[in-house]
């Protein structure tokens, strides 16, 4: 399936993500229900231990919150990323009902979020604006530590050959993004900065789960 023709190859347009997820933000957790395998083995890809710090990079309503926060445990730190207030204000909501005290939550473009500890490891779940902007790659790697654990999961082309399956990724990625830019490879921004990234992919194709962890001797471009 070939889609340059349609959408040639825009950049995500932060200002139109931040209408699109006001307007989804009171039902989000509906519609990543069916996707929540996929983040609890993203999440394990994480490899964390106990008094981690992760970043939440485009946390939304906070549904990675509590196995993140779990399996860092109360001496480790989660970091949640979050531009939209409707989405955060939901992950607020989450954090003070579960009481937890070592969770905490910026309101802020990931490009200029002002994140003020190293951290062990960097989840992306279904954020593929944030993966497509160099901006936002450039600001979570220079806050990773050396070896640090990288994970991103999101949807993507399943190929060429797959085209009933991509006719299912259209509508979901319509939806959920404001560019089909990089479609095809979704994480190669994240890894020219990480290094090399093992990609597995469910769904039939239509989804990924790209894990990495940061070379030391890996320069920030």
């Amino acid at each position: 399936m070939d889609t340059s023709a349609m959408w040639p190859d825009a950049a995500p347009d932060r200002a139109a993500a931040l209408a699109q997820y006001r307007s989804r933000a009171s039902f989000y957790d509906l519609e990543l229900a069916l996707f929540e395998p996929i983040r609890q083995e993203a999440i394990s890809q994480l490899a964390l231990r106990r008094g981690d710090t992760v970043l939440d990079v485009g946390c939304g309503t906070g549904l990675s919150l509590g196995r993140l926060q779990q399996e860092v445990g109360p001496k480790g730190c989660v970091i949640g990323i979050e531009q939209c207030p409707e989405m955060l204000e939901l992950a607020q909501r989450r954090v003070a009902q579960q009481g937890w005290t070592n969770v905490t939550l910026l309101c802020a473009p990931v490009e200029m979020a002002a994140i003020e500890r190293m951290a062990d490891a960097a989840l992306f779940h279904f954020t593929h604006d944030i993966l497509r902007s160099p901006e936002a790659v450039a600001n979570v790697v220079a806050h990773l530590k050396p070896a640090a654990h990288v994970v991103a999961a999101g949807i993507q082309w399943a190929g060429p050959w797959a085209w009933p399956v991509n006719w299912l990724v259209l509508p979901v990625a319509l939806h959920s993004t404001t560019s089909l830019e990089g479609l095809g490879s979704p994480w190669d921004k994240l890894a020219a900065l990480l290094g090399p990234l093992d990609v597995q992919t469910r769904c039939l194709g239509a989804v990924y789960i790209a894990s990495g962890v940061r070379g030391k001797l890996k320069a920030l471009r």
